[in-house]
């Protein structure tokens, strides 16, 4: 149990040390609104009145496959006012729909993900990783840890090694929705819908 918890906690460590370093220095030297606010912050905005609408749907289901919850978010979504989540929105969420909700033109996107337990006990959640993202941990440890975990913030993490920078993990976009907890062998099923609006 020891060498699981200091695997997964090094783990953690090292994603939050290279997802605040490399990109803070240069970030800023680029015209328009960087990628970070400082050294361990990333900027991010709420989607009220912005081009980007953020909506999540988590379903979630017992490991037998009944159904335990369906919740929602509620309140507004975030995402980072950059272009790399313009970019990530084009290439790599899938299909596009054009729909039009009063009177405005958006591209919707629905992207379906289902997070590891591994995923959901660090608060990593790819959407793409330009590398194997891997856990190592002893045999039986998960076992070890049957215990209940409350979650309400989610993300849409962007893991890729950036030109001139290091690999890091940034969260693109990120909702609250009421807490919901979560046992180990639980299958949580995100449904994301994000809307950007047309020019």
């Amino acid at each position: 149990m020891k060498k699981f918890s200091m695997v997964l906690l090094s783990v953690a460590f090292v994603t939050s040390i290279v997802g605040s370093m490399g990109f803070v220095a240069a970030d800023h030297l680029e015209p328009g609104q960087g990628i970070y606010v400082d050294e361990g912050e990333v900027n991010l905005v709420t989607s009220t009145d912005t081009k980007f609408q953020v909506y999540l749907q988590a379903v979630i289901r017992n490991e037998d496959g009944q159904l335990i919850n369906v919740t929602e978010s509620t309140a507004t979504g975030a995402y980072i006012p950059h272009k790399i989540t313009d970019d990530v929105f084009d290439t790599l969420m899938g299909k596009k729909e054009i729909i039009i909700v009063d009177n405005i033109k958006y591209e919707k996107v629905q992207y379906t993900y289902t997070p590891t337990y591994e995923q959901r006990f660090i608060g990593l959640y790819p959407i793409y990783a330009g590398v194997v993202l891997e856990f190592e941990y002893e045999e039986g440890a998960l076992s070890k840890m049957q215990r209940d975990k409350d979650y309400s913030l989610w993300k849409i993490h962007h893991c890729a090694t950036f030109k001139g920078h290091s690999y890091e993990c940034i969260p693109l976009f990120q909702v609250l929705v009421p807490t919901m907890t979560l046992q180990t062998g639980d299958v949580l099923t995100q449904q994301w819908t994000i809307l950007r609006m047309l020019d």
